[in-house]
């Protein structure tokens, strides 16, 4: 088959032929038919964060079974998929309380000691997040994919494998927003937008989108916010606080970096909560002001919007059906596998939301 390997960090991507094995115990084959383009991909391209190498990148998919291991029982040849990275053991003390996407013992997902699932020209190829949805298949263990019916498309579907289900999990589930509330979120792209709207479903009375590109303040508007705030133009800080007369219930980092985060920290109100979803580098210190902690203020990271994924994904998939969760407005391309690098160099312009392989 052919996939997207990335052989140095940083670098850009090889699309290449790679044998993939036949599906063992527990595992699960399945035809790719979308793969969505995610900054935390990026984050590994621009070594950011390690990752062993050779490997084949992505992990927000979507496809169709074409055949399953001895014991799986969930899914079979024919059904509908998606893929997400939250796999999960389903014995561990995170999974058996509830918390299957902290689950602490993955590794009995992957294969250990035998064959690899990927290989190239007779050598290992590194799996990526046990997904590797940058190729025309994937082999996956059946604890990482949710089964979904066959009216939703294959390629909004993908979506809600990552940054659908990340952005409306931190409003629902991470910080759990409450109808009328102030929110504030920094960083419109991909993950920002489904905050929005994640905020917007819960009901929240006020959304303030903070961002430096105005095409992402405008998308946001769409996507559920109430007021928009440019932060090359304002200090964002100061515009949120003044418009909430001193400041949010909730804010969200949907960026990754240092000063976005602080300054979620400092729009906060009193007892005010500060989630933050961006993928922070490795090494990075965050500063906040002690005192701060005495009015209740709190900050939080979330670890995939805190999903429950074969409960989640479907019911957004009901949202989506019924009108009430945006998703054909979050693609901006359609591209081929071919184009990835310039799906990921468009990414870096801050103008697209998702772009999204149709294989």
């Amino acid at each position: 088959m052919r996939a997207a390997v990335l052989e140095a960090m940083p670098g850009e991507l090889v699309v290449d032929d790679v044998e993939i094995g036949a599906p063992g115990a527990g595992e699960v084959l399945v035809r790719t038919a979308a793969a969505g383009l995610c900054h935390s991909d990026l984050h590994f391209m621009d070594a950011l964060y390690p990752h062993p190498l050779p490997a084949v990148l992505g992990h927000e998919c979507a496809g169709v079974v074409e055949a399953v291991g001895p014991g799986v029982s969930y899914v079979a040849a024919g059904d509908h998929v998606i893929g997400c990275l939250s796999a999960y053991c389903g014995a561990c003390d995170f999974c058996l309380t509830g918390r299957l996407y902290l689950c602490s013992n993955r590794a009995v997902l992957e294969r250990g000691d035998g064959p690899p699932r990927l290989s190239r020209r007779g050598e290992a190829v590194n799996q990526f997040f046990r997904l590797s949805s940058f190729a025309e298949q994937i082999l996956v263990h059946e604890h990482a994919l949710v089964k979904i019916t066959k009216d939703m498309p294959l390629d909004r579907a993908a979506l809600i494998g990552c940054g659908v289900t990340t952005g409306l999990g931190a409003a629902f589930r991470t910080a759990a927003v409450q109808p009328g509330s102030t929110v504030a979120v920094v960083g419109c792209g991909g993950i920002g937008l489904n905050v929005v709207q994640g905020a917007r479903i819960a009901g929240a009375g006020r959304i303030i989108a903070v961002d430096v590109n105005p095409t992402k303040l405008e998308m946001a508007q769409q996507f559920g916010a109430t007021d928009v705030v440019d932060g090359s133009k304002v200090d964002a800080v100061e515009a949120v606080r003044e418009l909430t007369r001193g400041g949010v219930e909730y804010s969200f980092e949907a960026i990754g970096a240092k000063v976005t985060t602080e300054q979620c920290w400092k729009m906060l109100a009193n007892g005010g909560l500060a989630t933050v979803i961006g993928m922070i580098p490795v090494g990075t210190k965050i500063e906040i002001h002690g005192p701060e902690l005495l009015m209740e203020k709190k900050i939080q990271g979330s670890n995939m919007g805190s999903n429950r994924f074969r409960v989640d994904m479907p019911r957004y998939i009901d949202l989506y059906l019924q009108g009430r969760l945006k998703l054909d407005e979050l693609v901006s391309a359609r591209i081929t596998l071919d184009q990835v690098n310039e799906g990921f160099a468009a990414m870096r312009t801050g103008h697209v939301a998702r772009s999204v392989i149709v294989f």
